[in-house]
């Protein structure tokens, strides 16, 4: 195909907070699109979306003929991805995931086009999304690391609820609207509270926190970087924030590495403390942004630096950050879209 041709897209997991996420950003995209079709589950088949005023049925994924496509968007489960995933590639659909399943496989690239998009050269049919709190990160990070290098990264994260989906959200709207704990997620309420992901023991990291130090390492292809991570979820309905605590390799100015930062694609500055001006949640819902502020220095590290982080975990976090990959490889090498050596 050429690229005077529109593209024939599948969404796989199409009725999840993602994947109606993902309609709403190729809304939004310059992308041709010639044909758009959704699905998921069998359970969740029979439902209708709509894109561009016109009403889509949502039909069963084992049905897929994926020779149909030119390329597939994936958020579905650990299993769908394990499972789906290779016959479409197979099919010579490229599949850009955006579960977890496939991340730290390596032959597999973990893309964020605004650091990393060269690995996305290099696919086999099949592009990684990133954890949506590893995404932000990054951006944050890369232009740093370019500049100054990377010695040592601690990050918190406060992530909002809807990083678990749908059923994450109406946990926190059930439980202000009731006053009773919801036991999803866990069996603490997250209404005027704070909890942590799934911790698999005592004195081990959750498996969020593993995600963000691994995939961290491998997008800044640095497997000696220092990093560790605490994350917990707030009761805050779109996006995460991060406390991100950094030292550099190289001294730096502060005034010279905020320009550095606010000259980086995908990073806006907002750092007038002083009256108030830092990012929110609020702030950054409904956009693409990564945006940095209460930038400062750590006075008990050398080279030490503080940052406050936040991004929309659903736009750029997920769907927009998969979209933005496309939109690269449509604009700058289209025939990696439809030419590829499949890694199965």
């Amino acid at each position: 195909m050429k690229k005077n041709k529109g593209l024939k897209i599948a969404i796989v997991g199409a009725t999840g907070l993602v994947g109606r996420t993902f309609l709403k950003v190729l809304e939004e995209s310059f992308l041709p699109i010639e044909e758009i079709r959704l699905f998921a589950t069998e359970r969740s088949a029979g439902q209708f979306l709509e894109f561009k005023g016109t009403k889509l049925i949502v039909e069963n994924v084992k049905q897929a003929d994926f020779t149909k496509f030119d390329v597939a968007l994936f958020s579905a489960s650990k299993v769908a991805s394990k499972e789906i995933v290779p016959s479409a590639v197979k099919s010579s659909c490229l599949v850009i995931d955006n579960g977890s399943y496939w991340r730290m496989h390596p032959n597999v690239p973990l893309v964020v086009p605004e650091v990393n998009f060269y690995q996305a050269l290099r696919h086999k049919g099949l592009i990684a999304n990133p954890n949506c709190s590893t995404i932000q990160l990054v951006v944050a990070l890369k232009p740093i690391k370019m500049k100054y290098g990377l010695r040592k990264v601690e990050v918190s994260t406060y992530q909002a609820i809807s990083g678990a989906g749908q059923k994450g959200i109406q946990k926190l709207q059930k439980e202000l609207a009731t006053g009773k704990t919801e036991n999803i997620l866990s069996k603490h309420p997250i209404a005027f509270n704070v909890i942590f992901h799934s911790i698999p023991s005592k004195y081990n990291f959750s498996e969020e926190e593993t995600k963000i130090i691994n995939e961290t390492k491998k997008i800044l292809e640095d497997k000696k970087l220092k990093i560790t991570a605490t994350c917990v979820r707030i009761p805050v309905l779109v996006s995460h924030c991060e406390s991100v605590s950094i030292a550099t390799k190289e001294e730096f100015y502060l005034e010279e590495l905020e320009e550095t930062l606010k000259s980086s694609p995908g990073i806006k500055i907002i750092d007038e403390p002083e009256k108030e001006g830092y990012p929110t949640p609020r702030l950054a819902e409904g956009t693409d942004f990564v945006y940095i502020g209460r930038i400062r220095r750590n006075p008990t590290e050398k080279n030490g630096l503080h940052l406050w982080v936040v991004a929309d975990n659903v736009r750029k976090g997920a769907a927009s950050n998969a979209v933005q990959i496309l939109e690269k490889l449509w604009k700058e090498n289209p025939e990696k879209i439809f030419n590829f050596k499949s890694l199965f």
